[in-house]
């Protein structure tokens, strides 16, 4: 049995930090002590980060809210893959992140790949969890809305039932517009190619770092076989299927922050 969870995300231990980056407010979550581990989310934030309290025991865990996501304010300059990127450039000298590992899930694990391609000097490691953002004609993603409201739960895991834990039961105005925010966010990002970026295959050799290639076996909405593709084109990666599991990894699967743990210690 699943427990019902709040709609909001719980960070409760998480240290809250403002940053202004180029007048923009960047709202940063970090939990732990070790060395850093930033981890760029998703699309939808209303999940939370309870993965990361595992890593914490390890890792110094570095949660940025993508600027018009969370609590991060809006800029009208950013609204392309490149300036997220520069912006983090930008963040993360702030931080004086040096080297540190990296991670990102579904529309953060495709930021996390533009990065490594531009600064692989400071990524030690590179996680990418069920990301977005590559071109697979062979097995194309569902469009942003063409999916209906009442189908998303099948979505975003293998069990429905693990994504509905997440919405709230009654009608919620604010964790609509909170969700529709960060939706419009994303839609802004591949106004221009729904796919992703075209031109991303051509760079990923340029991702030296060993990688790990994290996905739910049964993933619909980043179809899995785009995980054996990713794998492919990367200099130094492995993949692991998680078994029973959609799109939401470790929210419908837990232990699969385990994976990570490993990863980064081996």
């Amino acid at each position: 049995m699943l427990d019902t969870v709040k709609p909001s995300p719980d960070l409760t231990g998480f240290t809250r930090a403002e940053y202004d980056i180029n007048g923009v407010r960047t709202v940063v979550h970090t939990i732990g002590s070790g060395p850093e581990l930033v981890f760029l989310h998703g699309t939808g934030t209303f999940t939370g980060f309870e993965m990361a309290r595992d890593w914490a025991k390890r890792h110094t865990v570095i949660i940025p809210y993508h600027v018009g996501f969370g609590d991060s304010g809006d800029a009208a300059a950013i609204d392309t893959i490149e300036d997220h990127v520069l912006h983090y450039m930008d963040l993360f000298d702030k931080l004086a992140l040096a080297q540190f590992d990296l991670a990102g899930f579904s529309l953060g694990g495709w930021l996390a790949a533009e990065y490594a391609i531009r600064q692989a000097q400071r990524v030690r490691k590179l996680v990418l969890v069920a990301p977005a953002g590559l071109v697979v004609p062979s097995a194309p993603a569902p469009g942003l809305f063409e999916i209906a409201p009442q189908e998303l739960p099948a979505y975003l895991a293998h069990d429905p039932a693990a994504a509905l834990r997440y919405f709230p039961k009654v009608p919620d105005p604010s964790f609509d517009e909170r969700l529709g925010r960060e939706v419009t966010g994303f839609a802004k990002l591949i106004r221009s190619e729904p796919q992703g970026n075209p031109k991303l295959a051509n760079w990923l050799h340029r991702i030296s770092m060993p990688t790990l290639v994290l996905w739910g076996a049964a993933d619909r909405l980043r179809p899995t076989a785009q995980a054996h593709v990713w794998t492919a084109g990367l200099p130094d990666a492995r993949m692991t299927l998680v078994p029973a599991t959609g799109h939401l990894v470790f929210e419908e699967t837990p232990a699969a922050a385990q994976h990570v743990i490993d990863f980064l210690a081996d």
